[in-house]
């Protein structure tokens, strides 16, 4: 970059590039909205940071982002603990939960099985659901991947997984009112509750 950019205004815009779908532009666009705003609003950003990492862990029980061990999800007795719905990542959680359509409890997967970047069943939480199974009271498994090749292959592994160690567990998949391709995440509302109304058997 431009020796006539300072290095602080060049390590925040390179800082903001990394990010997913913040490119050179947007990085710099942020980096100089920062550079105008009164000095409160980069040190709250620099404090919400800096608290994300310092104050956030995994749950040891469903494995999604909590302040407090085990999370509020798990740790509410009117959620129905004998119902998991497994899902790849904590932003599913929050799409399933803007529904209100279900009560039971959750599993992040933190990702799915795709060799191209070398991710096998070893780096997700596969092997935490299946002792959870093993050790509590869980009726049924609603597996919530994403549709697509990976997400197919995850849901083939877990179903592979649950039935050797826990074949007594009903295992549901969504139904397919999620298109092809599609993440969780981006789904309306009315699609992702027709596809929790409507799952199916793995």
């Amino acid at each position: 970059m431009s020796k006539a950019i300072p290095a602080p205004v060049t390590r925040l815009i390179d800082a903001f590039a990394q990010l997913p779908g913040v490119g050179p532009k947007t990085a710099s666009r942020l980096t100089y909205f920062l550079l105008r705003s009164p000095a409160a609003v980069a040190e709250s950003l620099a404090q919400a940071i800096g608290e994300l990492k310092a104050k956030t862990r995994l749950c040891p029980v469903c494995y999604n982002i909590t302040e407090e061990e085990p999370c509020a999800i798990c740790r509410d007795p009117q959620r129905d603990a004998t119902l998991v719905c497994v899902v790849e990542e904590p932003l599913d959680v929050l799409a399933i939960e803007r529904t209100n359509s279900f009560n039971g409890c959750y599993h992040v997967l933190h990702g799915v099985i795709s060799p191209r970047d070398g991710i096998g069943p070893e780096q997700l939480k596969i092997r935490e659901l299946v002792k959870r199974v093993q050790e509590g009271n869980i009726t049924e498994i609603i597996v919530s991947t994403n549709p697509g090749m990976e997400g197919d292959a995850t849901a083939m592994i877990i179903k592979a997984e649950i039935a050797a160690a826990a074949p007594t567990v009903r295992l549901t998949r969504l139904a397919r009112g999620l298109p092809m391709g599609a993440d969780l995440e981006y789904a309306d509302l009315g699609t992702i509750t027709r596809a929790l109304q409507g799952r199916q058997s793995l």
